[in-house]
């Protein structure tokens, strides 16, 4: 199979319509970010929606010579119903793994005929949501499941078509919290336990649908061949079952995991090189074990929404340490992107605002929480940074508005999609009121 050689915007380390405008100001999607910040207040979230559409294209056509394919967005990377809509206006599904992500695309309008529903340990609750709004497939973890799900469908009287997750025992090169499909892991079944599931969904669960299996190899992978790889495990599993069951499975979903550039170390594939390995895979070892090409779901996340996103935040406290280091102080941190104080991730940064010459030094960036471990950057280079610039942190669309909390009390950022010179906000800045609503005192503590 010859695929194109083209990058994909995963690659990029900036948005795609990232610039330096005539005033020397950043410039996004035709927007000022420095406007940007002084109008909605930092810290603030910016989408690139051309990014995001780039990407959205990219995989429709790196997969389209594999007609029988479903690109099912990973919502736990970005889930607001703005984006959702996108999303979904674009042809794409939804893998989802709450009844809040549940919740945001049905108050989105956008029904559950395209989404498959993850997770190790779903609710009773969150599974009657998505059966009463006909989810088009349920991702079944773990042998409670399985028993509880065909309860809850012979309630409804009902059947509901289902993948069983699979651990393949693959183990990718990322952090081991992000590692996913190797065998000691919380998520899916291993391939030792396997057989007893079928039997008792043949058996026993009969309101439930087997139609394939699901596994999920990890997050921010680099490699190519692991996608091969999972593939031919996938694909060798359901031909053992064909012959010992006498259950033909029609479905196969990859998960997802391609990774995007943090850093200019990065050097992630493009999509196209991994539809190249997936579509390559399919074939060749549908060919050797005489079965049927069977459809294909990918899970995309990060690949879609990293890239296409910024942090906007606001210089305030300098310090000095002679001889040791230069720490700046943000208006933000942890809370708002906790990936570098979980992960040790990497990011890269610059001033937004116009900056006379070029007098770079080396600073720490620190976050304005009560936390040592609150670096977002460690030994960046920037442009002479004071108090009041603003600082434009990159490929923060993934897991960062997700992740966010009240950490310290403090309010959860706004978020802004930005398009040919117009800027939307699609996630309203949080008021004291709205952090303040749940908290009850009891009368007997209510002071006289």
């Amino acid at each position: 199979m010859k695929m194109t050689s083209e990058k994909t915007a995963n690659q990029s380390l900036k948005p795609l319509t990232l610039c330096r405008g005539t005033d020397g100001c950043l410039e996004m999607g035709g927007c000022n970010l420095v406007t940007l910040a002084h109008q909605y207040g930092t810290p603030l979230y910016v989408m690139d929606e051309a990014t995001l559409s780039a990407m959205i294209g990219a995989y429709k056509k790196a997969f389209a010579p594999y007609p029988k394919t479903h690109i099912t967005f990973a919502s736990k990377a970005l889930m607001t119903g703005a984006i959702a809509r996108l999303f979904a206006n674009n042809g794409l599904g939804f893998d989802v793994v709450s009844g809040g992500e549940i919740q945001t695309l049905l108050c989105a309008g956008i029904s559950l005929n395209q989404t498959c529903f993850n997770g190790n340990n779903k609710s009773t609750k969150e599974l009657k949501l998505a059966l009463d709004n006909h989810v088009a497939l349920i991702s079944v973890d773990n042998f409670w499941e399985l028993e509880h799900l065909n309860t809850l469908c012979a309630e409804r009287n009902r059947h509901q078509s289902i993948h069983l997750r699979i651990t393949p025992g693959i183990e990718c090169h990322t952090h081991e919290y992000i590692q996913t499909g190797q065998i000691d892991s919380k998520f899916g079944f291993d391939l030792n336990t396997i057989d007893q599931a079928l039997t008792l969904i043949k058996k026993d669960y009969t309101h439930l649908n087997l139609t394939g299996l699901h596994a999920h190899i990890g997050s921010q992978i680099f490699e190519t061949d692991v996608y091969y790889d999972v593939v031919k495990v996938l694909l060798t599993e359901m031909k053992r079952i064909q012959d010992t069951f006498d259950l033909t499975l029609t479905e196969l979903n990859i998960g997802g995991g391609l990774g995007i550039t943090y850093t200019p170390e990065d050097t992630p594939p493009s999509v196209f090189q991994i539809a190249e390995k997936v579509i390559t895979s399919l074939r060749e070892n549908c060919a050797e074990l005489g079965m049927d090409l069977p459809t294909l779901y990918i899970e995309p996340g990060r690949s879609l929404v990293g890239s296409a996103g910024v942090t906007l935040y606001t210089i305030g406290a300098r310090k000095d340490i002679q001889g040791i280091r230069t720490y700046i102080s943000v208006d933000g941190g942890m809370a708002d992107n906790p990936r570098p104080a979980m992960y040790q991730a990497e990011y890269q940064a610059e001033i937004a605002n116009t900056k006379p010459g070029n007098h770079v030094e080396t600073v720490t960036v620190a976050g304005r929480f009560c936390e040592s471990g609150d670096i977002l950057l460690k030994d960046v280079s920037l442009n002479t940074p004071q108090t009041g610039d603003i600082l434009c942190m990159y490929d923060t669309g993934a897991y960062c508005y997700s992740m966010a909390s009240n950490y310290n009390r403090t309010l959860t950022p706004a978020m802004i999609l930005v398009k040919d010179g117009s800027a939307d906000v699609i996630v309203r800045r949080q008021t004291y009121e709205q952090l303040l609503q749940n908290d009850v005192i009891p009368e007997r503590l209510k002071g006289k």
